[in-house]
């Protein structure tokens, strides 16, 4: 397939998903929130190869131009080089002031773009880190992507303990390890949290089940970290934050997306891409169909203004 052009836009709402609530701490806590906040990012900047160029960013600031950002849950343990274990692309539409967020199930089947053959999606990271895994995305949607978040899962519970724990409504009353998760409103802390989001096999919807365990909770800590009690606790999750997280977004274009792209997320639509599970060789994949597919690449081009 031939490669689209890159666009260097810029991204606003994963990590808004931690850090757009502290921007709100600078007016309280001033120079000691924005050392702790520039640190972090420093600590969190990780570029891609083929996307070094900066010379259309300042401007596509200014015009708030459509992004994309593709959110990697990557499950990295000892002895282990690690999987993607969450796949989200979220599109950011300033202009209609809205954010379509699609999570993609770690089972799809498509192109290892950069491997040379088919395989679950979430064998992209493995195969070849961030760089393989945003060239399989792009792919496998016909969008580019303009920006990656990779949050390391097992760090994810640092971020949820610095806040405080945080509070989800689960659907399901299932029993994981040592921990019961009963129905109803349920309060986690970090290591309960990762095995909340982690279950899936004694789920009657499966992966989407999981995925949408996954959103609960992210939309949690955002509203936990967004709460007046968090802010004095900034620092503390600015650390958390840059230990566990990678992007190759800069301090100031972050500040620059919290100041011209917040009312976008205010509207915040979940996308869902349909397929049918089939064994393979003894190994389980989503087949997704040619029209379900150009069905979610028609909904994110028009989100992203490509068509126009």
């Amino acid at each position: 397939m031939r490669r689209k052009k890159r666009r260097r836009l810029n991204w606003r709402n994963i990590i808004r998903l931690f850090l757009f609530i502290i921007l709100i701490a600078g007016g309280f806590y001033g120079f000691t929130v924005y050392n702790s906040f520039n640190k972090a990012v420093a600590t969190m900047h990780e570029p891609l190869d083929d996307k070094q160029s900066k010379e259309k960013q300042p401007e596509a600031l200014k015009k708030k131009e459509p992004f994309s950002v593709l959110m990697l849950g990557v499950d990295e343990r000892e002895g282990d080089s690690g999987r993607s274990d969450t796949m989200i692309v979220l599109t950011v539409n300033p202009n209609n002031q809205s954010v379509k967020m699609l999570s993609i199930p770690r089972d799809t089947m498509t192109e290892i773009i950069g491997k040379g053959k088919e395989d679950k999606i979430n064998h992209a990271y493995a195969f070849g880190g961030v760089q393989m895994a945003v060239d399989t995305v792009e792919n496998f949607l016909d969008i580019p992507i303009d920006y990656y978040v990779k949050m390391n899962m097992e760090g994810f519970k640092d971020i949820i303990d610095t806040v405080g724990g945080i509070n989800v409504e689960n659907n399901l009353a299932f029993k994981a390890e040592e921990y019961n998760f009963p129905a109803g409103q349920i309060h986690l802390n970090g290591e309960e949290a990762l095995i909340f989001i982690r279950m899936r096999y004694d789920d009657p919807n499966g992966d989407f089940g999981r995925q949408e365990r996954q959103r609960q909770v992210i939309q949690a800590v955002i509203k936990k970290g967004a709460s007046i009690s968090s802010l004095s606790k900034a620092p503390d999750i600015f650390e958390a934050i840059g230990s566990n997280i990678k992007t190759n977004l800069t301090f100031q274009e972050m500040v620059s997306i919290q100041k011209n792209y917040k009312d976008a997320g205010k509207n915040i639509e979940q996308l869902t891409i349909q397929s049918e599970g089939k064994m393979i060789d003894n190994i389980y994949y989503g087949i997704v169909t040619i029209a379900e597919q150009q069905r979610i690449q028609d909904e994110l081009k028009s989100q992203l203004e490509l068509n126009k």
